[in-house]
């Protein structure tokens, strides 16, 4: 899987910021998918860190859809090479998973990312950075906000309040389980609101998150117990044709 290299990655913070507001105008927040039916494969992304290494490991593992059966999974373990600054989350872990993604043998339709997508202070949440550079559809779902005010929604399963950020409607507070604290999510690129929530809900197991996000941070936190333990690191799973 290729993607676009729009900017260099070795900047300061200031240059990073400089980037956000440059990238910004590119955002592109209507559909390339008009149904559900459209997609085959959905993925989900998510990043961790070593605790007291300059490590981090990423990951992505491709469902098919709506199945939710894992079709590939992919991983990588890299140094960390930007510090820590909120709103700056994508200079830290887009690389790693860049990199994760070039080894995909087959491109899903739309990737969703354990963070934000527009409901971000530039628009520029690692949902929609890596929507740009990967040109695909993407979504964030995060379990806090970032930016933005909003009521909670009723309980029940499907139910939303808009999240507003500067009397702009950034994203959504969306209930996927009953009785279970609600999700943030946000269009990140080539999409939009009503469809990113359907595609929430239609990716929603058992759980509060949605499966392909859900797998994914599980992958993560999974090869960094392992390393961490000095036992043999599994393959990386593949049902690609």
């Amino acid at each position: 899987m290729k993607w676009r290299k729009l900017h260099p990655w070795n900047v300061s913070p200031a240059e990073a910021l400089k980037i956000q507001e440059k990238l910004r105008p590119k955002i592109i927040l209507r559909n390339v998918i008009h149904s559900r039916e459209e997609i085959s494969l959905i993925a989900g992304a998510d990043a961790a860190y070593f605790p007291g290494q300059n490590l981090i490991a990423g990951g992505v593992v491709v469902m098919e859809f709506p199945s939710l059966k894992v079709w590939e999974e992919s991983w990588m373990v890299g140094k960390v090479g930007f510090p820590y600054v909120p709103g700056l989350l994508s200079f830290r872990e887009a690389p790693i998973l860049l990199s994760v993604f070039s080894r995909l043998k087959k491109n899903p339709q739309v990737v969703i990312f354990d963070g934000q997508g527009i409901a971000h202070p530039r628009h520029l949440g690692i949902a929609t950075h890596m929507g740009l550079l990967l040109d695909l559809p993407t979504i964030g779902c995060a379990k806090s906000r970032l930016i933005g005010e909003g009521n909670e929604p009723v309980n029940q399963v499907g139910a939303f309040e808009f999240l507003y950020h500067q009397d702009e409607i950034v994203g959504a507070i969306l209930r996927t389980r009953k009785n279970v604290k609600p999700v943030l999510v946000s269009p990140g690129y080539k999409i939009d609101l009503k469809m990113t929530v359907e595609i929430i809900l239609a990716s929603c197991g058992k759980y509060r998150l949605p499966e392909p996000s859900r797998l994914a941070h599980r992958l993560v936190r999974q090869i960094i117990s392992q390393i961490k333990s000095g036992a043999p690191l599994s393959e990386p799973r593949s049902n690609r044709i």
